[in-house]
């Protein structure tokens, strides 16, 4: 997996646990969201952390909760 299907994987998953949406969650932590669907639509291939950290503001979890998933250990790139 890729830094980048992790990133999506783990956007998708608490979108799901937390009913919320991307744009929703992209416009409370104070960012378009379009930096979000340029990475779901491969655009973006190195996504920056300040946007992974706004995701998580509007999504009201830490950058820690968001990578504590085992396969953000198993990057391949």
């Amino acid at each position: 997996m890729t830094m980048n299907e992790a990133i999506l994987k783990r956007i998708y998953e608490l979108c799901e646990e937390k009913k919320i949406n991307i744009c929703d969650t992209c416009l409370k932590g104070g960012m378009s969201p379009s930096a979000i669907y340029d990475l779901t639509k491969g655009r973006t291939k190195c996504p920056k952390v300040i946007t992974v950290k706004r995701f998580c503001e509007g999504a009201g979890i830490t950058l820690r909760e968001f990578f504590d998933k085992p396969y953000f250990n198993e990057i391949t790139d």
